[in-house]
């Protein structure tokens, strides 16, 4: 949080410094005629970029929605596979439960501070999935509501490893690069608009330069945050495992 607010702080700060060195050395002529053009142009190029940051923001939004749902389905078809163990047979249940929260664990302790850092979950959170599929077994006299329990627990498992693959592809997607161009170069486009036509006082201009460089510096910021959903200040954490399994 210190560094965004630093960061927009500087930026706006470079701003204003540009503009008290464009008013000392490039003041404006009085005599050129194109306040006309410019303020339609300018109207323009804000409202298009408006619309890009509309864009991203919503995309980038919908992104982290779905990290959050996908690590939310994970942890309740886990909390529901733990649940199901008590209708096997004693030793069964054991292996069931043992299973299931030794996946919690790894996803809670490994992968995700691995993906929060960057890094790709890796292969080990598929075994240990497989590992849960191998023990949800029925006993050989199996009762009815047994049986039962082995199939839901199975749907559980495909539930799960669904919500894992969700998990995996939003730590790989991203906002497109045509986009973040876009938000970068039409950023320095409005803002240099504000350079190119004039404004006699040079107090207001610096404030509305200042105002507009650091809304703008940290929107894109905020989208930078959004599009990567498991790092950051509003990541996706382990809270929604952790809240049925405290001790993972």
């Amino acid at each position: 949080m210190t560094e965004t607010i630093a960061l927009v702080l500087g930026v706006s700060m470079l701003a204003a410094a540009s503009v008290l060195l464009r008013h000392r050395y490039w003041p404006n002529d009085d005599a050129e005629p194109r306040e006309d053009v410019a303020e339609y142009i300018a109207m323009m190029v804000g409202v298009l970029y408006a619309l890009l940051l509309g864009l991203s923001l919503v995309s980038v939004w919908e992104g982290r929605s779905s990290a959050e749902e996908h690590v939310q389905n994970e942890a309740n078809a886990a909390h529901e596979i733990y649940q199901l163990a008590g209708g096997l047979p004693g030793a069964d249940a054991v292996r069931l439960r043992e299973s299931v929260t030794q996946y919690v664990h790894h996803a809670v302790r490994t992968e995700l501070p691995a993906m929060a850092a960057g890094e790709p979950p890796g292969h080990e959170g598929w075994r240990l999935l497989q590992n849960v599929r191998t023990t949800n077994r029925a006993p050989a006299d199996a009762k009815a509501m047994e049986q039962v329990t082995v199939q839901e627990v199975a749907n559980q498992i495909w539930a799960m490893g669904d919500a894992r693959r969700g998990r995996e592809a939003d730590a790989r997607n991203g906002l497109s690069p045509v986009l973040w161009f876009g938000l970068l170069s039409g950023g320095l486009l409005t803002i240099a608009f504000m350079f190119m036509f004039g404004i006699q006082r040079s107090v207001s201009h610096v404030v509305m330069v200042m105002g507009l460089t650091g809304l703008i510096t940290l929107t894109v910021l905020l989208v930078y945050q959004l599009d990567q959903p498991f790092t950051g200040l509003m990541a996706v954490d382990s809270s929604s495992f952790n809240r049925y399994f405290p001790g993972a």
